[in-house]
């Protein structure tokens, strides 16, 4: 199992499941926060780009929609990066991408050049960094991975309850340049993220070190000719298909409530610091959610089922927008930011390991791409045509609503699909790949240990040959030059007797 063929290793290599994870899990952590955060938290300078540039409430939502649609529309760009340079270069130039804009919008002089450097250079810079992280934590973890998709999903509230209040107060210390120019150095710390991305390298055994090699040339020649940067057979796969579709309806409504809270606030006579408050209220409820809800979503009788749980979760979030809209005074926004924070925790939570779960490892770098492509029409709708629809009412409430109505129909659209469609293949096919990789651990086990046996008795083996044809060949040498020797003595030793019988002999005498 593995992700990009970059950075696979050898024959596959199995997830730890910790080890270096952790400090994967870290980086991920860190990149979910910026990315997910920085499109609430820009909402923060809304008024003062409203007041400087003097647009409506459609035109600065514009920001926080490319942002978002940089982040998901950039999906397949990224995936044919990473299966072709590996996840840390990508995340390295993402992380200085989305600094550069950041400090390019600093010196804007409209709102346009803000659409360019923020939604576009920084979306883009972030997309580099959030998807990759993703893939890479995918590969890290596998029996404990819906805990470390809810462990890093985590970084987006925590980032949302420093961002906010951060961007608030650098708005009064230094205004929206200035504040646009800090934020940019704080993003280079995605660069810092990228160096923990390790590549995930297979162990290597006595016997297994020729095996790999031989094994490398004959995969590098077979995959040469079928190398895929996307992988579009995904489409093929009923439940992914349900998965885009309801994920795609999802994010019209998804990130419309978070946009608007602040503003809501402001606009029933409430401070700027005490509106901002709400996303931190927001955020630090979403914290202790999302790992909640990965544990959750890890249990042996839920992970198999875990499409029905987000399907809950997406309810949830619906039916608190619903009710949300009829909120009239500040106790009942921070009431609505309560449960709106739980449920939106479940989704981020489960968003990712439902198509973990669907597509496996193997797919999910490409599979990824393809549905952040598919999503980002809808973030690229949803917060500028739930603005018009403000400015053409002046009235939160329809927005509420119109972002409630359309979480419940992808979550009625998940559920019923999957039921009727796929029925019980999720959990059989959970089951089976559990027993499988608990089979292929138990088989591959004494095989491993057999082969490491085997191959330090072949080596044992070939010393004490080679040993043995050195002792003959020593053997074979020693006696043929005894041979020699003794013979050079007899002819040296019958010499001096031959000269003394000449000089005996009769002959020599006379």
């Amino acid at each position: 199992m593995g992700g990009a063929a970059v950075e696979q290793g050898p024959g596959g290599v199995k997830a730890p499941d910790g080890g270096w994870g952790w400090a994967v899990l870290v980086g991920c952590f860190v990149i979910t926060g910026f990315s997910y955060a920085f499109p609430k938290a820009v909402s923060v300078f809304f008024k003062e780009l409203i007041r400087e540039f003097d647009v409506g409430y459609s035109d600065t939502a514009w920001i926080s929609s490319i942002l978002l649609a940089m982040l998901y529309g950039s999906g397949p760009l990224c995936s044919v990066l990473v299966n072709r340079f590996g996840c840390r270069p990508v995340m390295l130039v993402g992380g200085v991408l989305a600094s550069l804009g950041m400090i390019l919008a600093s010196f804007s002089t409209s709102i346009i050049h803000i659409y360019l450097s923020t939604g576009v250079i920084t979306g883009l810079g972030l997309a580099l960094n959030f998807q990759p992280s993703l893939i890479m934590l995918n590969r890290y973890f596998s029996e404990k991975r819906p805990l470390a998709n809810g462990l890093s999903a985590a970084g987006s509230p925590v980032a949302l309850c420093c961002l906010s209040p951060l961007g608030q107060v650098l708005q009064y210390q230094y205004g929206w340049r200035g504040s646009f120019l800090i934020l940019g150095g704080i993003l280079l710390n995605c660069c810092v993220c990228a160096a923990l991305m390790r590549p995930l390298v297979a162990p290597k055994t006595l016997k297994s070190k020729e095996l790999e090699q031989d094994n490398e040339k004959e995969e590098a020649e077979k995959k040469k000719p079928k190398a895929k940067l996307l992988d579009f057979s995904v489409f093929k796969d009923r439940s992914f298909v349900i998965y885009t579709v309801a994920a795609s309806i999802m994010v019209l409504g998804l990130f419309v409530p978070p946009v608007f809270v602040v503003s809501y606030a402001k606009e029933l006579g409430n401070e700027d610091t005490k509106s901002a408050l709400l996303l931190s209220i927001l955020g630090f409820i979403d914290m202790f959610a999302r790992p909640t809800c990965g544990l959750i979503a890890g249990m042996k009788w839920v992970r198999p089922r875990c499409v029905y749980l987000f399907s809950f979760a997406m309810i949830f979030n619906g039916i608190t927008d619903l009710i949300g809209s009829q909120a009239n005074d500040y106790t009942t926004l921070v009431i609505f930011c309560i449960f709106f924070g739980l449920s939106y925790g479940m989704v981020g939570a489960l968003q990712f390991e439902v198509l973990m779960a669907i597509v496996g490892t193997e797919r999910f770098s490409s599979a990824i791409g393809l549905v952040l492509l598919m999503e980002a029409i809808a973030v690229l709708v949803g917060p500028p045509a739930a603005g018009r629809l403000l400015d053409a009412t002046h009235n939160y409430m329809w927005i509420f609503l119109l972002a409630g109505c359309e979480v419940v129909l992808a979550a009625v659209v998940l559920a019923t699909c999957n039921f009727l469609f796929i029925k019980k293949e999720p959990s059989a096919s959970a089951d089976k790949l559990e027993n499988i990789t608990v089979t292929e651990e138990c088989s591959k086990g004494p095989d491993v240990n057999d082969e490491e046996e085997k191959g330090a008795r072949e080596e044992q083996e070939k010393e004490t040959k080679e040993e043995l044809k050195e002792k003959e060949k020593e053997e074979r040498i020693r006696p043929a030059s005894l041979i020699v020797d003794s013979q050079e003595v007899e002819k040296f030793l019958k010499e001096p007797t031959q000269n003394g019988d000449m000089a005996n002999s009769p002959e020599t005498s006379l």
